[in-house]
């Protein structure tokens, strides 16, 4: 199991500054475990712990993608929705760029460069949402209504269930 104790990661800066309540969740990080690890670990619903993922439009543009951890995104419905011709998933090193977390501890919170956030319509009817706390390994559970209040999530519905 990972240390206990609280990460001074720019996310849990970004909440403490907001003065969001959250409670945390650790769990040993395995690589390519993703949400699925962290729900059988945590003994968490995984359609309860929310993927947090960056993509590019062809044109360069970045933005982020919140979504239930048993979904995958639909990137035809996301660039049918945003108005562009497609979508990618950036390389792990320019991801890490766009948000200053490593893949796999990316969170939404304090990130380095301002980007459109856009969260699966589902995260809404949860009364709390468990979401990177922006380290591996670290997961923070908050009211999915953080999501609109402090990034300007738009709501949408761009997941398939796996």
């Amino acid at each position: 199991m990972a240390k206990n104790r609280l990460p001074s990661t720019q996310a849990v800066r970004f909440l403490k500054s907001k003065k969001i309540p959250f409670t945390t969740h650790f769990y040993r990080y395995i690589e390519h475990g993703g949400t699925t690890e962290a729900a059988k670990q945590l003994s968490i619903d995984e359609h309860k712990i929310i993927k947090t993922l960056i993509f590019q439009d062809d044109s360069g543009n970045p933005l982020i993608v919140l979504i239930n951890g048993d979904y995958d995104v639909s990137l035809k419905e996301l660039a049918r929705i945003t108005g562009v011709k497609k979508y990618i998933l950036p390389h792990a090193d320019k991801a890490e760029k766009y948000t200053g977390y490593r893949v796999g501890g990316t969170s939404p919170f304090g990130i380095k460069t301002k980007m459109p956030v856009f969260a699966q319509e589902d995260i809404f009817i949860l009364d709390t949402i468990v979401i990177n706390g922006g380290q591996r390994g670290f997961l923070v559970e908050i009211s999915p209504d953080c999501l609109i209040e402090y990034l300007g999530a738009k709501k949408v519905d761009v997941g398939i269930k796996v």
